[in-house]
């Protein structure tokens, strides 16, 4: 049924939690159940099964490729990894400006100058084909950005992209300069899987709140980034690790936990604004690590089991399970992949979501214009004089 357009004012919870603000065939997110999914498919199981392009295609056209369209789909991102000369040359400078902020800010800055080298339009000009190649071309050259930033931070020069490789080894090749085992290739592949897509999270809604205004794609990604540079949306996988780090031993971890409970501080990698279950990410990612191995993914779920034990004793009647930030920072670590890149690496997999969200918001016309109650000063107040000039 669709939503039905009122002119009155109706209130909304803070932060519009539960607010249901349009319709979406991409998918959902079902806290309750600890599910959620990619258009007809279970993401984890996606994850776990298909590659990175498989639902890359599923997510821009809801179904998943045959091997022929599989085939055609590989070939045809593969060949926008490539970046145009404008925007490479451009890369040492912004490389260097962001160099205390990394590569994440620079991205902002790069993504900008994407869409103008490549002549993104407004989506309110162009039609369905040219908005999909805009958001192939944009997410294909995500990946190479992001790692061709972080490498001239570390005053390496950037690694250009293979053709050959799919997208999460290319990613790596990218990142490291040299080719990945494939035990790594398919862990990174899990994580990126599992991260495309959430509901309606802070980034997603706003690709499509400017999406709405008819704005190009560029400027769409650039507000999502923005979004997701935030401590509280993507900035926590590396900080969850900072975490075990800080514990440091199995014995420290109940007073470490207790002490940080009481001092009111927030558990990194613990406790989720939607699921009210275990976090399906975290599950699978847990199992993803737990084959790889080793002293750290041992660490790992031993704080997670006191973590949770503690905070059923000093929080009762209250929900708090791992969320994707724990078991997400200890695949990454495992993988080799240096902290700061983290949230980028998030980041190269949710373009391809907010993607997905922008072309089905740019078939909507209707722009998204909330309201918000005045709490100031009664107007209209008298005018004071001007001071003399």
């Amino acid at each position: 049924m669709p939503i039905a357009e009122v002119n009155a004012p109706i209130d909304a919870p803070r932060g519009l939690a539960g607010v249901i603000v349009t319709e979406t065939q991409l998918g959902d997110v079902r806290g309750a159940e600890g599910f959620y999914h990619y258009c007809q498919y279970s993401a984890v199981e996606l994850a776990a099964a298909r590659s990175f392009e498989d639902v890359w295609y599923l997510m821009f056209h809801g179904e998943l490729p045959s091997a022929t369209q599989l085939a055609a789909f590989r070939a045809e991102t593969a060949a926008l990894r490539a970046l145009p000369a404008a925007v490479r040359d451009a890369l040492p400078a912004l490389a260097h400006a962001g160099a205390l902020s990394g590569p994440l800010a620079g991205l902002r800055t790069a993504l900008s100058l994407l869409g103008a080298a490549a002549g993104f339009r407004p989506l309110y000009d162009i039609d369905a084909d040219r908005r999909r190649a805009d958001a192939l071309a944009a997410c294909a050259a995500v990946p190479t950005l992001i790692t061709a930033l972080h490498r001239l931070g570390q005053g390496l020069q950037p690694v250009e992209p293979r053709a050959d490789l799919g997208h999460a080894a290319n990613y790596l090749y990218m990142l490291t300069g040299e080719e990945p085992e494939p035990d790594r290739v398919r862990a990174i592949e899990a994580y990126l899987i599992s991260t495309i897509d959430h509901g309606f999270n802070a980034s997603t809604f706003t690709a499509r709140v400017i999406a709405s205004t008819g704005a190009d794609l560029a400027a769409c990604l650039v507000g999502a980034v923005g979004a997701l540079s935030g401590p509280l949306h993507g900035g926590a996988p590396s900080r969850a690790l900072d975490m075990l780090d800080a514990i440091g031993t199995p014995d420290r971890i109940d007073s470490w936990i207790r002490d940080s409970v009481l001092r009111g501080d927030r558990i990194m990698g613990f406790g989720h604004s939607v699921y009210r279950t275990e976090d399906p990410r975290s599950r699978m990612l847990r199992g993803v690590a737990e084959q790889i191995g080793g002293p750290l993914v041992e660490f790992a779920v031993q704080v997670e089991a006191r973590v949770e034990a503690l905070l059923a004793e000093l929080k009762p009647g209250r929900e708090l399970h791992t969320n994707v930030e724990l078991y997400a920072g200890v695949v990454m670590e495992l993988c080799g992949l240096p902290r700061e890149m983290f949230t980028p690496t998030f980041c190269a997999a949710r373009v391809v979501g907010w993607s997905a969200n922008i072309l089905e918001q740019a078939e909507d016309s209707k722009i998204i214009r909330p309201a918000a109650r005045y709490v100031g000063p009664p107007p209209p107040q008298p005018l004071p004089a001007a001071a003399p000039r």
